[in-house]
């Protein structure tokens, strides 16, 4: 079972050599996440003043940034769908570019208008069979391996070997480059008493035998925190981080309940820490797909119970929210918000729900304002939206009037701001203005 043998050893090369194949004028792809190829991305820095005009199509990279770098402007540019901190000055000075665009339909993009010329991936060893595993980014970056026109990887024995539709033979990969190093780690802090608060208000609105979206940050492990309580709950989500695992060991997370894959966790991607990577690997459990079938939207609704948990910068009265940016300047990006949003809405018995705190800035700002920043984006609209939480409460927007939105969404703001939403609602007319009798 060792046929790939002789095929593994006569595409070894060096970083260097590796990236010496890419030419002026290419279109690359830089896996992202956690599993981005350290090597090759320090290897193609140092030999980017001997390209011009190549352009780098990502999503979400963590770790070094090199490629933004100033110096190789004319050499490198960013293509990016969402923007993520370590390239967000960089958009927004005009060095790089943003894509928006659905995350469920990026892999689609490789294959239509952004075709792919070299794609720059980490994978885990071959088994015997040859097959290597993407690991912790199937999401957008296993389209992008398959049709690339030249596959150049990093094997890393330190990859996890993640299971589902997450695996590329190595006679598909035209150049191995051999390291071994730690993947990064995203550790999160412990949630906030607001986090928490918000997290409760979630976690009783999640009923025994769900199916959830969850994320990463101090609200989706807040709601993980408290759902102790429950039964039979399932996993059908974008990524997922190590909030998860002690409700797997606990039993609460079974899987069983689910109406699609049925004790399977299905996602696209993992950011976590190393005890995530522990537990993903060779896990029968978990499942990782590519995005275009973990986020397409149908998909999605046919998970009974599907509940989508999604944050935002800024709510409206009448329930537009922003989560992409702040003003006219890019923040991040839509990500998987509406693919989930309208997948949890078509969902028997499924709920949709966007989270955020009410203030911003120490309590100066409101996030639920009487009217979006000049230049926001909505990123869902006030038609997707049907529940909307804070630490003040839940506030239940489906099938409800513009009046009866913004009344339910001032008496979820902060309460120093209520006073001044209720006093533009009423000058907008969004309530009934204050009768001023004849004296």
């Amino acid at each position: 079972m060792t046929h790939w043998i002789p095929i593994y050893n006569e595409r070894r090369r060096r970083a260097r050599e590796a990236v010496e194949m890419i030419q002026s004028g290419s279109r690359l792809f830089l896996s992202g996440n956690c599993s981005v190829p350290q090597t090759l991305l320090a290897a193609l820095c140092e030999h980017a003043p001997n390209l011009k005009d190549v352009e780098i199509a990502q999503v979400l990279a963590i770790g070094d940034t090199c490629y933004v770098d100033p110096a190789l402007a004319d050499n490198l540019r960013v293509n990016t769908m969402f923007v993520s901190g370590n390239v967000r000055e960089a958009v927004n000075s005009g060095r790089a570019d943003f894509t928006p665009v659905f995350l469920s339909e990026i892999p689609g993009l490789w294959r239509t208008e952004l075709p792919i010329d070299v794609a720059l991936i980490q994978v885990s060893p071959p088994d015997e069979h040859g097959f290597c595993s993407y690991g912790v980014e199937v999401g957008v970056t296993k389209t992008a391996a398959e049709v690339a026109r030249i596959v150049i990887a990093e094997i890393n024995p330190l990859m996890p070997r993640t299971l589902g539709d997450s695996f590329i033979h190595i006679s598909k990969i035209d150049v191995v480059v051999e390291v071994d190093y730690r993947l990064p780690e995203v550790v999160q802090s412990e949630p906030s008493p607001v986090q928490e608060a918000i997290g409760q208000h979630i976690a009783a609105l999640i009923e025994d035998g769900s199916t959830l979206q969850t994320g990463i940050g101090g609200i989706p492990d807040a709601v993980l925190k408290f759902l102790g309580d429950k039964k039979d709950l399932g996993i059908h989500t974008e990524l997922f981080s190590d909030g998860v695992i002690d409700l797997v060991n606990r039993g609460i997370i079974n899987n069983e309940a689910k109406t699609l894959h049925p004790g399977k966790i299905i996602a696209g991607f993992v950011l976590g820490t190393q005890a995530l990577y522990d537990f993903i690997h060779d896990n029968p459990i978990v499942e990782l797909h590519p995005s275009e079938y973990v986020n397409d939207p149908f998909r999605i609704a046919q998970n009974s119970k599907m509940i989508s948990i999604n944050s935002a910068l800024e709510v409206d009265l009448t329930g537009q929210v922003v989560a992409d940016s702040i003003g006219p300047r890019f923040y991040s990006g839509v990500g998987g918000q509406v693919d989930f949003v309208r997948g949890a809405a078509r969902s028997q018995g499924g709920r949709p729900i966007i989270a955020l705190p009410s203030t911003a800035k120490k309590d100066t700002i409101s996030r639920i304002v009487w009217q979006l920043q000049p230049g926001a984006g909505v990123t869902t609209t006030r038609n997707d939206v049907h529940t909307i939480v804070t630490e003040y409460g839940v506030a239940q927007l489906r099938g409800k009037t513009i009046r009866e939105r913004a009344q339910a969404l001032i008496e979820i703001a902060h309460p120093d701001f209520r006073e001044e939403l209720e006093r533009h609602a009423r000058e907008l007319n969004y309530l009934a203005p204050v009768y001023q009798g004849a004296g």
